[in-house]
């Protein structure tokens, strides 16, 4: 069974390699949040890190982590429980940002190259940002507000992560894991259905214009919805020169809302290190009132948990038939 190895670089720059206990967790989050990992160490003569220190993880060959010691908790025991964040950690700094004419993609470069980051591959996202404007915004918000404005005006949907101490972006459809997960895989699930959050049938864009002293209203609707839901509405003002097209802006919002919004969460299933938050995973599970036979899914957390010699892993998903 491959085993776990951690090194931690302390700031004379020599490794040292600590005797950890059972129990090391690697987590990822789709978005907002740098990748986590948790372990304990036990306390000796030769045992001398700080915070900031440089972390790695080996699972066997696979190269799964790479960060700094942010946290050290000491016990009575002489075990000191670290937590580790990948560089994404960064991307909690707030700063003022302002651009105009620009990818997401190249937003991100440009950030990465201000705060100092190591960049792998940004994939080009394509659309071009017409106008943004940000005043004390953590950098994960001005990321996700650029991949949201290319999520809703091309419907392409992208991830950034850290891999081994680079920054990536990829299409998620470029993510996939040739794994399958169904009832034998899973050790249990849980599976939730609502309409009671980010779920609307009806849009509302509208744009005060003071040249011609009126207020311009774009609406996209499904009646069929309306019918089985009632009117869930979503109104927002818009500027039409950051808006080039408010129509196709309202059709693609209602297209990304108008769903039942469905979690599934999937527990001790066997670990597979290339599974991360942003990962594609084939599912085939009978939740009831739906079934999902052999479709994809977009894993929106990872907990990878390492107890001897055992690899487990808990999954949050969405996709195929579950939208979240």
């Amino acid at each position: 069974m491959a085993e776990v190895k951690i090194l931690i670089e302390n700031i004379n720059q020599k490794m040292l390699q600590p005797a950890v206990l059972d129990g090391v967790i690697w987590e990822t989050t789709r978005k907002g949040a740098p990748g986590k990992l948790t372990f304990r160490v036990v306390v000796d003569d030769l045992l001398d890190f700080q915070e900031g220190n440089p972390v790695r993880m080996w699972h066997g060959d696979d190269k799964v982590f790479k960060g700094f010691v942010f946290t050290k908790k000491r016990d009575k025991d002489g075990v000191i429980a670290v937590t580790a964040y990948d560089q994404l950690r960064y991307l909690k700094n707030k700063d003022i940002y302002c651009y105009t004419n620009l990818k997401a993609s190249e937003v991100i470069s440009n950030l990465a190259d201000d705060f100092q980051l190591q960049v792998g591959q940004i994939e080009d996202t394509g659309y071009v940002i017409p106008k943004y404007r940000g005043s004390n915004e953590a950098l994960f918000d001005i990321i996700q507000s650029a991949l949201d404005h290319t999520l809703q005006n091309n419907k392409k949907m992208y991830v950034l992560y850290d891999d081994f101490g680079r920054l990536m972006l990829k299409d998620i459809d470029n993510m996939h894991v040739e794994i399958l997960l169904d009832a034998e895989t899973a050790e249990d699930f849980d599976y939730e259905s609502s309409i009671d959050k980010e779920t609307y049938n009806k849009i509302k864009l509208y744009f005060d214009n003071k040249d011609e002293g009126k207020r311009d209203v774009y609406i996209s609707q499904d009646s069929s919805t309306q019918a089985s839901w009632g009117i869930l509405q979503l109104c927002e003002s818009i500027n039409l020169k950051k808006s080039l097209n408010p129509v196709h802006k309202a059709d693609s919002l209602l297209s990304l809302y108008n769903r039942v919004r469905r979690s599934l969460s999937i527990t001790n299933v066997a670990g597979d290190n290339r599974v991360r938050a942003g990962s594609g995973v084939m599912v085939n599970l009978n939740l009831g009132d739906v079934s999902i036979d052999r479709k994809w899914m977009l894993v929106e957390t990872a907990k990878h948990k390492y107890f001897n010699n055992l690899h487990i892993m808990d999954l949050t998903l969405r996709g195929g038939l579950i939208t979240g």
